[in-house]
């Protein structure tokens, strides 16, 4: 009888990746950061489990937006406050802090639960080529070939 492998947290080697996001459109970058930091790339993958890889992304603030998403794509968040309804454009984020526009992209597209809050915590973006990870020696994933 065959059984389904299932993955123990102490089994699983997580590995360092670096994407440079410049010119790369943001929704398919997003689609494959967030498949990697769910570990959906690794032939052991259990949904339970924080099996996801840690991912840097450099030059966030060169990321590429299509069509008029810099103008009409609308952020909302609420301050808990009456009247408190605040709205940025995709643009407006990208001018002023593209770390938080690449993150609410990406965690958008992990799960709603504990879980996907702590695979979250594996992506560290950097709005410049610079970042502090090289201890980790991360290797370079050419996202361009994944997408």
């Amino acid at each position: 009888m065959r059984t389904t492998f299932l993955a123990k947290p102490g089994e699983i080697e997580k590995k360092w990746y670096i994407i440079d996001a410049k010119d790369v459109v943001l929704g398919r970058l997003s689609t494959v950061v967030a498949s990697i930091l769910r570990g959906k790339n690794k032939p052991t993958f259990t949904p339970n489990v924080d099996m996801g890889d840690n991912v840097i992304i450099i030059n966030a603030s060169e990321v590429k937006l299509t069509g008029k998403k810099a103008t009409d794509k609308v952020y909302y968040h609420h301050s808990n406050h009456p009247g408190g309804l605040k709205a940025r454009t995709a643009g407006n984020y990208r001018e002023f802090n593209p770390e938080k526009l690449v993150e609410l992209s990406i965690h958008g597209m992990l799960p709603k639960n504990t879980l996907g809050r702590k695979q979250g915590l594996n992506l560290h973006v950097y709005a410049g080529a610079e970042h502090g990870h090289a201890a980790q020696k991360p290797e370079a994933l050419d996202i361009n070939k994944l997408v």
